[in-house]
């Protein structure tokens, strides 16, 4: 492993903002440059992620997913498309599980726009399982997604950006379920899974900061998503809220401040390796 050095122009501190306008000196600490690559992109956080990425200033998006997610998510994918259509805005399918499918993936939307700067992983599943009757290929499943899938994609990204030599940010998604055993629900394999997330983080951060790529990931807590919707999880949705500080569920909208703090170049530039838990206080306990 070969560690960065304080004179590499990828890792150093970048210059000063030149405008004295305060207005604009907020905007570019926040700005967010390049392309962006979102995967489990035709997804609720996804989607509300890539949103932000592109107020703040992203010259490209290609969102990545499962054909079947990416045609259920077509309203919601062509109102992005008609509130920016200055901005290409791409749908790119794939499994993250497939070494070859996520090459492709990632050479297409290389080929689409140009570059790929910014990677945010959103792709993942649960499975909720008692773990006395789960089986291997249902554990392997949720890992498989999860965590290498991540790492896939991660690796793909890696390449294009050391090929360009410019560096890049790429942005995991992990959860509080990889920090501790939540209740009341049976995931052991989600929890491993999120758990090895935050480790990967560490470990690219590390191996890739030569580069100037850096490497971080998000711990949500409890999301108001339509994945945790309808009657059947209300008794499910009221633990969770009562077992949180702040009382309720995390709004969809919360993720997308830390999304752009931790991929912007600049307001992100001396952060790598980190883990920012987004939870509303659950973990306190």
């Amino acid at each position: 492993m070969t560690l960065s050095v304080a004179d590499n122009p990828l890792t150093a501190p970048l210059p000063p903002v030149s405008s004295t306008s305060p207005a604009e000196r907020a905007a570019a600490r926040f700005k967010i440059e390049g392309n962006a690559v979102l995967t489990g992109g035709a997804g609720t956080l996804a989607l509300a992620s890539a949103r932000a990425l592109l107020e703040h200033g992203a010259t490209a998006l290609t969102l990545m997913d499962l054909q079947s997610t990416i045609d259920s998510s077509s309203k919601a994918i062509s109102d992005l498309k008609q509130d920016f259509p200055k901005t290409p805005i791409h749908a790119v399918h794939v499994d993250v599980t497939s070494e070859t499918a996520v090459e492709k993936a990632f050479q297409d939307a290389r080929d689409l726009m140009g570059s790929v700067d910014v990677l945010c992983c959103f792709a993942g599943i649960v499975g909720c399982v008692h773990s006395i009757s789960a089986t291997a290929n249902q554990f392997r499943k949720v890992v498989d997604v999860n965590l290498t899938g991540s790492f896939l994609c991660a690796q793909a990204a890696a390449k294009h950006m050391i090929d360009t030599k410019k560096g890049g940010s790429i942005l995991f998604t992990a959860s509080i379920s990889g920090h501790s055993t939540n209740y009341p629900q049976p995931q052991t394999a989600y929890n491993i899974s999120k758990s090895g997330v935050r480790t990967l983080t560490k470990n690219l951060a590390a191996e890739w900061a030569v580069h100037g790529i850096r490497v971080n990931s998000i711990s949500p807590g409890y999301m108001d998503t339509v994945l945790n919707a309808g009657d059947s999880l209300r008794p499910v949705r009221d633990i969770w809220a009562s077992r949180c500080p702040m009382g309720r569920m995390g709004d969809i909208e919360e993720i997308t401040g830390p999304v752009v703090l931790l991929t912007s170049k600049r307001a992100g530039r001396y952060i790598t390796g980190s883990d920012l838990i987004v939870d509303g206080g659950a973990l306190c306990f």
